[in-house]
């Protein structure tokens, strides 16, 4: 007879946007939108994007679940196996750089003593796969993109992770690995993550704005303070 899941395994659940990179979906997007383009081109497209981002900011602050859901129909269309193909590129050249030092140290303590490391992000996932390989975490939760010949469509495959929906999945994952929730640890630095943070015993902020902050100091959660390595 198999032996069941350990209940006292522990688990440490990291965001990544502004949590490990100082980077967000727009500056991935822009990225993709814009490769290849002369300095030129780049700029014209910055100027005619960034009226739009007013709007994307906008409705992030009401509901980031419903931003990622209308920011990601700007890949409808796109080629998938370039976009896979330059992901790789993107992470050298844009997320390496704005990884956050301590945080990266605090992945690597959580390994050594044995915690499983889960990356778990609205982002997609063929954007956050170098970096999970890079970080060498045990899983990655992120969101993915239905195709069409050969092209994005625009649409998600489930519901946006974020809110009430990424902490109903860290419990998932929990309760598939045998995790013990209250001795595990999340990290992560934006009010949208609240339902995740509450999930877990021991809850960290990441450089947070003045409302987390002020969270955080009520409940007695961790607050790290970082820059990435590229200042």
């Amino acid at each position: 007879m198999s032996a069941g899941p350990d209940p006292s395994a522990s688990a440490a659940f990291f965001d990544i946007d502004g949590t490990i990179v100082d980077a967000t979906v727009v500056h991935y997007y822009a990225y993709f939108a814009t490769y290849g383009h002369s300095k030129f081109r780049r700029l014209l497209w910055t100027v005619g994007f960034l009226p739009r981002v007013i709007c994307f900011l906008v409705l992030d602050r009401i509901s980031r679940s419903r931003f990622n859901r209308v920011f990601y129909r700007r890949y409808r269309g796109m080629d998938t196996a370039r976009l896979r193909a330059q992901s790789r590129t993107h992470f050298e050249e844009n997320l390496r750089p704005r990884l956050f030092p301590f945080v990266v140290e605090r992945i690597t303590e959580h390994r050594q003593r044995g915690e499983r490391v889960v990356l778990i992000t609205g982002s997609l996932d063929f954007i956050v796969e170098p970096l999970a390989e890079w970080l060498r975490a045990d899983d990655l939760i992120a969101a993915h993109m239905t195709e069409e010949n050969g092209r994005f469509t625009g649409e998600l495959t489930g519901p946006p992770i974020g809110d009430e929906e990424k902490a109903r999945l860290v419990r998932v994952y929990a309760a598939q690995r045998g995790i013990d929730l209250g001795r595990s640890h999340a990290y992560a630095d934006s009010r949208s993550d609240m339902p995740m943070l509450e999930t877990v015993g021991h809850a960290v902020v990441v450089n947070p704005g003045k409302k987390l902050k002020e969270l955080a100091e009520k409940r007695g959660w961790e607050r790290i303070v970082s820059r990435p390595s590229n200042t």
